[in-house]
């Protein structure tokens, strides 16, 4: 696949993620649908690998991040989707915003492999002055909706955090194998918390539900990742930088017209304060050069 097509895929897939999760759990509950998500992901990775034979390592350090990933994995899945009951699918895209942020605070602390410069923490501050606006504009909506932010909100310190994790075990795996050892450490917790928060699986599933599971599964699951992970070995880290600033506001855009969701005036001056954040925390020090050169 071509770099512009990835490109294209990756920002269409992360777009619309919040969206299908919240139309995954539609009469069929958010734990049967994310674990009926994972168990489709699961299924799908052993077929790719064993198609491609990609070696599956069980190394020290292959085995430290499946259980690192895996771990991660499900606090953020299972806070988002409990979340998505109470939550719109654009704020599920607007919070996950933050990732870059946090994951580069967590790099600092950490890793030590990052230095907090004054363009870094006036990012920041810009991203934490987005998720007050973000958590102000969810007050005005229905009741739950506040709690909801802070799940999803601890979901996407959780996914950072991961990542941190992540890097710091340092494995070399291949990204799909990856995939499937931290899909296989997390379906035994799916399956534990869809048993004790429910424990039937639903009589009548709606097609929509049905669909979006399926589409989750496949795409979000598999096809979202092997593709990013396909961009940051290929493309320039500024360039893949830029999804992260175009799906909030697009997510934003499809809960509206395909969910009818209310967007209410703080949440967009919300979204506006993180996506100037993530680029004054991305670019601030190479703007800066550039006006010193000048």
């Amino acid at each position: 696949m071509s770099l512009p097509a990835a490109f294209v895929s990756v920002i269409l897939i992360w777009s619309t993620t919040p969206l299908a999760i919240k139309w995954s759990a539609l009469g069929i509950g958010f734990s049967f649908a994310v674990f009926s998500r994972m168990a489709i992901g699961v299924l799908l990775c052993a077929v790719l690998l064993a198609m491609f034979r990609i070696p599956f390592p069980l190394h020290r350090k292959a085995l430290l991040a499946y259980l690192a990933g895996g771990l991660s994995m499900f606090a953020a899945m299972a806070l988002t989707y409990w979340s998505s009951q109470f939550v719109s699918s654009g704020m599920i895209a607007v919070l996950f915003g933050l990732s870059p942020l946090i994951t580069s605070l967590g790099a600092m602390v950490w890793l030590k492999e990052e230095s907090l410069t004054t363009s870094k923490l006036a990012g920041m501050l810009l991203g934490v002055l987005g998720l007050l606006l973000v958590f102000r504009g969810g007050l005005g909506l229905a009741e739950g909706t506040a709690l909801g932010l802070f799940a999803l909100f601890m979901a996407v310190v959780a996914q950072s955090l991961g990542l941190v994790w992540l890097k710091r075990i340092g494995d070399d795996s291949p990204p799909l194998a990856t995939t499937l050892g931290i899909l296989m450490v997390g379906l035994p917790l799916f399956f534990a918390a869809w048993w004790m928060a429910d424990g039937h699986v639903p009589s009548a599933m709606p097609e929509r539900a049905v669909a979006a599971t399926v589409y989750l599964g496949t795409f979000g699951s598999v096809l979202g990742f092997a593709l990013y992970y396909y961009l940051i070995k290929h493309m320039e880290a500024g360039r893949v930088a830029l999804i992260t600033l175009i799906t909030p506001v697009l997510a934003l855009l499809l809960g509206h017209a395909l969910n009818n969701e209310a967007v209410l005036p703080q949440v967009w001056l919300g979204t506006a304060s993180i996506v100037c954040g993530l680029c004054l925390h991305r670019w601030g020090e190479q703007l800066l050069r550039l006006v010193a050169a000048r």
